[in-house]
């Protein structure tokens, strides 16, 4: 097999589980222009080791582009260029955790994330979650019985429950990170994807505590395979993290795709690209919103959150969806399991499905075969 990209779907399956945009959506031509574009003016230096914190143009790039998206100033200084999110948060983990440290997550929380914490030897310590997010009296009784290394959240449309944690909740958990001393991991890969109203200011607007590490991603905005992302916070927390053993010896993470994501930038694709998947998604999750109450009615219950990639539907008590899962296989139809995203070995009664990868037709189609299996 001479495989090259990582999901692969069987012909005739809709799988609803994945998690990614959808082949068309990504912008093929423009990156080939873009590259053209990064190699016409014989930049030599995009070809060479990068610098540790990242390529210099693009963080500027990016820094006013975010600026703009977020409505708050940041600086490149408050930028650091990784290769993805799940490298940033390895990352994190490495220099910031020990085997044997509590993380603190949510629940539910991201399932491939608690796969990076595995490999760092961490327990996790999950946080119950309500549908204005992390639930903070819960999270001071956690901090009173352990000192975690960090607490890993997802404050913005979350993955998998889609919700927003609240203007008041992010003020008074910045205050309790400085109370506790407590490093937050803020996963906000999907802050820019608003389908409806703007969503609160991402916690990275909290930076200047210096307890904040939030992380973006190309992957939600561009495409996967590019493998870029970036860190932002103080200046102070990136040091460690500019200054590790791993750029020290590689340099700075791709820095001829991060030179290519400049050029992207700064020839206005990357704004049009992100308002084109807004009016391409808004569409697909007005389509499975409405396939979801017509299929199933009463016996299913989502937060229509307006933005992200997902809807976590909760079944009646009753329901398992692990098993649920292998019929709805045998139907040609595949999703995401509520139990993947449990510390607990719970939420038994809950499913993920995405709007990411198919368009309309084939979302409903795949949900209507789910509620055939069911």
């Amino acid at each position: 097999m001479n495989r090259v990209a990582q999901l692969e779907i069987p012909e005739g399956m809709i799988d609803l589980g994945a998690g990614q945009p959808s082949p068309f959506l990504l912008p093929l031509e423009r990156i080939r222009e873009a590259a053209a574009a990064c190699t016409a003016d014989a930049d030599w230096q995009s070809l060479a080791y990068g610098y540790p914190q990242g390529h210099g143009l693009l963080r500027e790039s990016l820094a006013r582009f975010l600026s703009d998206a977020y409505g708050f100033a940041v600086g490149p200084e408050n930028l650091l260029i990784t290769a993805g999110a799940s490298q940033a948060l390895d990352l994190i983990c490495t220099l910031f955790t020990r085997p044997g440290d509590t993380v603190l997550v949510e629940e539910p929380t991201y399932f491939l994330a608690l796969g990076i914490f595995a490999d760092h030897g961490l327990e996790v310590v999950s946080v119950p979650m309500d549908a204005s997010g992390i639930k903070l009296d819960a999270l001071e009784e956690a901090l009173a019985q352990t000192t975690p290394a960090l607490l890993y959240t997802i404050p913005t449309f979350h993955n998998p429950a889609g919700v927003i944690l609240s203007r008041s909740r992010r003020k008074a958990l910045i205050e309790l990170s400085r109370r506790h001393g407590l490093r937050i991991v803020a996963d906000e890969v999907y802050q820019l994807l608003d389908l409806g109203d703007a969503p609160p200011r991402p916690l990275a607007a909290y930076g200047e505590a210096g307890q904040v590490l939030s992380l973006g991603s190309f992957s939600k905005i561009l495409a996967p395979g590019l493998r870029l992302g970036w860190i932002q916070a103080a200046p102070e927390p990136l040091h460690p993290l500019a200054e590790c053993g791993l750029l020290d010896s590689g340099g700075g993470m791709n820095p001829f795709t991060a030179a290519v994501v400049r050029q992207f930038i700064e020839l206005g694709w990357q704004a049009e690209h992100l308002a084109f998947l807004k009016q391409t998604y808004q569409s697909r999750m007005a389509a499975m919103d409405r396939t979801l109450e017509s299929e199933f009615g009463d016996a299913a219950f989502f937060h229509a959150v307006r933005g992200g990639y997902f809807r976590w539907v909760r079944m009646d008590e009753g329901v398992d969806t692990a098993p649920l899962l292998t019929r709805a296989k045998s139907n040609g139809v595949s999703f995401q399991p509520g139990v993947r995203f449990s510390v607990r070995d719970g939420l038994a009664n809950y499913f993920r499905i995405s709007w990411a990868y198919y368009q309309e037709d084939d979302l409903a189609e795949g949900i209507r075969r789910i509620a055939q299996a069911l």
